[in-house]
């Protein structure tokens, strides 16, 4: 693509480890996407005849149908000709339609064909991890629908805290879930502008109305400088530190489900279509699924910092160094995009306990705040209240009972303020339904957001599955 300019052929060893063709065949539909559109520009201007535009965009087509529709997909990585994406779409439209092929070249340059690329691939695959959240999401709602009234104990610093419903508990993830999809729409739309047309660096040479390519590959406008334009890789870091968002979450959800697993926790049976067993004990169901999860977090923080480092000392504009970021991002997105799909499957078939779970809930004095809230309502400033009960609970573990194991007397040393209405007050559905609140554990509330989160997830999906349409 570039050789006219050397007399000496390059080095076998540099000519193979300079190559990006092993990697970057992941962008072949985005390219040729580019690329049909570059045509249409072409067209308007006058380069290209209405029958040879019409010819190129259908080899591009017919191209894209041998080459990722078919079972030579999977050896595209080794094919050794191409030193990059863009040189393996050339030699293959070359094949398609002959000489033809060349002139779609005119006008534009490989800097602006990877931004704009590497834009597509965001987008397209930002889109498809917000339907796998919104899967995952709809999951976990299913499942706190199905858990009704169930109660568990919560945790502070890994000590139990208060009862919460544990359709609470699953809800929480939804909303770190909602967030997740929140920041890919957000990324989404600040990138959603095509640098085809910005050239090298300077712009394209010829008069080329850059709002076709635009247009026809549904970004909001052409970019507005052309020197941002092909060094630009905010979106890509972007993006990474979305996906990286996403992993800790999915991460955290991993380790509790595992605690939760533990026969010292006891409150989940894991699924046996996801989980292993040993090779020297018998007995052992392990859950590799969470494990694998938390481990391949890791991976994606690595390459959110790795990219970052690539380009923080970068000079304008376009440098060789930024090939050295895709191949962190495609291993992040398949990464993330794995573990997206086996979460829905693996959330339907978990086993809740809940009876060990409101077992766990009735006893360590999980009913203090709401014992302490019973006096503060009876005029007890809450510093005072906190203190009495505090001086309740040491006196019940002297007698090695809870709260409610202590009698009036017993408990009106400590104040006047108790009256035999303290133990309704103290009871598990009591204490739940206490926090009757926006956001709080009681019944009907958490019933309430149970309803707004499925409203939210479907009209997202639909909303989503409208824009995918106006796209394609």
């Amino acid at each position: 693509m570039w050789s006219g300019r050397f007399r000496e052929p390059l080095d076998a060893r540099f000519e193979e480890w300079q190559r990006s063709f092993g990697f970057d065949w992941r962008l072949l539909p985005q390219e040729i996407a580019a690329s049909k559109a570059h045509a249409s520009v072409l067209a308007a201007a006058g380069i290209l005849t209405p029958t040879e535009s019409a010819q190129v965009r259908n080899g591009l087509d017919a191209m894209l149908k041998d080459c990722w529709d078919s079972a030579r997909r999977s050896s595209l990585a080794s094919d050794s000709r191409a030193e990059d994406v863009h040189h393996f779409v050339e030699l293959e439209l070359t094949a398609h339609i002959g000489e033809l092929a060349l002139k779609l070249h005119t006008g534009r340059s490989r800097n602006e064909q990877i931004a704009t690329d590497l834009r597509l691939y965001v987008r397209e695959h930002a889109a498809k991890a917000q339907e796998l959240l919104r899967n995952w999401a709809l999951a976990l709602v299913e499942r706190a629908e199905a858990a009704g009234d169930a109660i568990m104990p919560a945790y502070t610093h890994l000590q139990r805290a208060e009862p919460v419903l544990l359709a609470h508990w699953l809800l929480a993830y939804v909303s770190m879930i909602e967030r997740d999809i929140s920041r890919l729409a957000d990324l989404t739309t600040r990138l959603n502008y095509c640098p085809l047309g910005s050239g090298a660096i300077a712009g394209a040479t010829l008069a080329l109305d850059r709002t076709i390519a635009s247009r026809e590959l549904g970004f909001t406008a052409p970019t507005a400088n052309s020197m941002d334009a092909t060094s630009d890789r905010d979106f890509l870091v972007e993006f990474l530190q979305a996906l990286a968002t996403i992993a800790l979450h999915t991460s955290r959800f991993a380790e509790e489900i595992t605690l939760f697993a533990t026969a010292e926790f006891g409150f989940i049976t894991l699924p046996e279509s996801f989980s292993t067993g040993s090779s020297a004990m018998p007995q052992k169901m392990n859950p590799d699924l969470t494990e694998l999860v938390r481990g391949r977090t890791g991976r994606i923080q690595g390459a959110v910092t790795a990219v970052t480092m690539q380009l923080k000392g970068l000079p304008l504009a376009y440098n060789k160094d930024l090939q050295e970021m895709q191949l962190p991002l495609f291993e992040s997105v398949e990464g993330l995009l794995a573990i997206l799909e086996l979460l829905s499957p693996f959330t339907n078939k978990l086993g809740f306990r809940l009876q060990t779970m409101e077992n766990a809930a009735e006893s360590g004095f999980l009913n203090a705040m709401a014992a302490a809230t019973y006096l503060s309502h009876r005029g007890v400033p809450f510093r005072r209240a906190h203190h009495i009960i505090g001086e309740a609970v040491r006196l019940s573990l002297d007698k090695g009972c809870e709260l409610d194991g202590l009698t009036l007397e017993e408990l009106r040393q400590f104040s006047p303020a108790f009256a035999e209405d303290f133990y309704s007050n103290i009871t598990l559905a009591a204490t739940v339904d206490c926090h009757d609140v926006i956001g709080g554990t009681a019944r009907a509330r958490v019933r309430e957001a149970l309803t707004r989160a499925k409203a939210r997830l479907n009209s997202e999906v639909t909303s989503s599955m409208e824009v995918a349409g106006a796209h394609s």
